[in-house]
C-alpha cells in the first residue's frame, strides 16, 4: 500500500509524550500541541477509517475469517484502535475474533485518557467503545497487557516499551500493519531497518500496511 501523503498530518496512531499539552477536545475534533511538531486540527475516527482501515482493506479483508491480526506501532490516544473496533461492530460479515496489537513508547494514564475521551460528542462512533478502553485501561508498567472485549471477540494487546524492546516478545501472524506516521526529522526509531525487519518475520502471507508520511 502505497503511504498516504497528506498536507495536513492527521493525529492517529501518533505517540503522544508526557509533556504534550491537551488544549482541546470539541466537536469530534482535536487540537493537540505537541513537542515532536505534529500538531493539527483533525477528524480522528474519519482519518483512521481512511488512513489504516481503507489503506488496508478493510472491512472486506476480515469477512468470513476465524480471526484478524493488526499490529499498529503507535497506540497514542487509541483512535486507531477504536475507529477498528466500532468498524468490525458494524460489519455483519465481520471475522470472528479481532486481535489488534499496539506499541505504545509513552502511554497516558488513565485519567488523561478518560478526560480526553469523555468530552468527545456522543454521535462520534467509538464513544461509548471509548469509555470501555479507559475502564480497562492497565497499570503503565513495561510489558505487555492484554484487555478483552465483546465475550473476548475483541482483543488488544498493548505493549509499553520502546519498540526495539517490545517487538522481540511478540509471537504473531499479523494481517495488517498500522505504521506510525512517518516524519524522517521526528521519528526515525519506528522506521530503521531493525525494526522494519522485525515487523516483516510477523507479516503473515498476503500481509499489507499503511501510513502517512510528511517529510
Amino acid at each position: 500500500v502505497e503511504p498516504e501523503r497528506l498536507e495536513q498530518v492527521p493525529i492517529i496512531g501518533h505517540v503522544i509524550g508526557q509533556h504534550d499539552e491537551i488544549t482541546e477536545v470539541a466537536l469530534g475534533i482535536l487540537h493537540l500541541i505537541l513537542e515532536q511538531g505534529f500538531g493539527v486540527e483533525a477528524e480522528p475516527h474519519e482519518q483512521a477509517e481512511h488512513v489504516f482501515l481503507g489503506g488496508n482493506g478493510l472491512p472486506h479483508r476480515w469477512q468470513g475469517r476465524p480471526r484478524f491480526v493488526i499490529l499498529e506501532t503507535g497506540f497514542g490516544l487509541g483512535n486507531n484502535f477504536l475507529a477498528t473496533w466500532a468498524a468490525w461492530r458494524r460489519d455483519a460479515q465481520r471475522c470472528e475474533r479481532l486481535i489488534f496489537i499496539s506499541i505504545e513508547k509513552h502511554p497516558l494514564t488513565r485519567d488523561d485518557l478518560a478526560r480526553v475521551h469523555a468530552r468527545l460528542p456522543p454521535d462520534v462512533p467509538h464513544a461509548k467503545l471509548a469509555r470501555s478502553l479507559v475502564e480497562g485501561w492497565p497499570a503503565l508498567t513495561p510489558n505487555l497487557h492484554t484487555l478483552t472485549f465483546d465475550d473476548s471477540s475483541v482483543q488488544l494487546l498493548l505493549g509499553f516499551g520502546d519498540i526495539a524492546d517490545v517487538l522481540p516478545a511478540l509471537v504473531a501472524e499479523v494481517d495488517a500493519f498500522y505504521l506510525d506516521g512517518f516524519a524522517p526529522a521526528k521519528n526515525p526509531e519506528m522506521w530503521n531497518e531493525h525494526v522494519l525487519k522485525r515487523l516483516g518475520r510477523l507479516a503473515a502471507q498476503d500481509t499489507t500496511a499503511a501510513t502517512w508520511s510528511f517529510a
